[in-house]
């Protein structure tokens, strides 16, 4: 009789099929430095020669980023060479704002509806830390802070959604998100009232992540992405006016 042999993996080839979960799970995020080889080998219970040949092998496929003397990193290429490109376009195109917030008001619902039913106990601590920050920025009315709890706060939302497309979707998207951000709440007046209304919004699609309730995490999501697309668009027809004042006193 006859028996095929069997297609046993490489252990370099196994090691970097590890290191890609862990890139894909989001243990290892863009621009994470990995452990020292000695380090790292032990942890995964491997030789140094295997590990630094799989450490190779994704290093040339664009994944790693090695550094002379400063040790290997997670690349943010992705991240960057889907951003750039459209930051630009944002820069000089505003009306794609509108783009943005469809976007967002599609990716953010579908990801607060999955981490109501995914969320594991870790992931309903880190999003109660998130919530917690940007708490304290908001009551700081510290605009910088605001801007950054924010951005956490939601990309925090899109890990519990345990989707590794969404994960690494809002990853790749998050300094156009970021500026998008900024630019909403620079370009909207942050008054306390207009801050309560929204930590209360923050507030509601947390609470239906922890109930477990993820019809209700979806419809605060897209009413918080509502909301700011409304308060926007009042200060759009403000700014407007103004400049129409200026111009005929001119």
């Amino acid at each position: 009789m006859n028996y095929s042999k069997l297609n046993l993996p490489r252990i370099p080839d196994a090691i970097a099929h590890q290191l890609e979960a862990r890139i894909l799970e989001g243990s290892l995020k863009p621009g994470d430095r990995l452990p020292a080889e000695r380090e790292l080998a032990i942890e995964l219970g491997v030789s140094r020669p295997s590990l630094r040949e799989a450490l190779k092998q994704l290093v040339s496929r664009e994944l790693l980023v090695s550094r002379h003397g400063g040790g290997t990193y997670v690349t943010d290429r992705l991240e960057s060479s889907f951003v750039d490109p459209w930051q630009q376009l944002m820069d000089q195109h505003p009306s794609l704002q509108d783009d943005v917030f469809e976007f967002r008001y599609l990716l953010e619902a579908s990801a607060a509806e999955l981490a109501a039913l995914r969320a594991t106990d870790t992931d309903l601590q880190r999003l109660g830390q998130a919530y917690a920050r940007l708490d304290a920025a908001y009551a700081a009315d510290d605009r910088r802070a605001q801007v950054a709890a924010d951005v956490a706060f939601h990309l925090t939302i899109a890990d519990s959604a345990h989707n590794a497309l969404f994960s690494h979707l809002v990853a790749s998207v998050l300094r156009l998100l970021h500026e998008h951000v900024r630019r909403s709440l620079r370009e909207m007046a942050v008054s306390p009232e207009i801050g309560r209304q929204l930590m209360s919004q923050h507030a509601a699609i947390r609470e239906a992540i922890v109930g477990r309730q993820p019809e209700a995490a979806r419809l605060a999501a897209q009413t918080h992405i509502n909301f700011v697309r409304l308060r926007l668009g009042e200060a759009a027809r403000s700014e407007k006016r103004q400049q129409q004042s200026l111009r005929h006193l001119s």
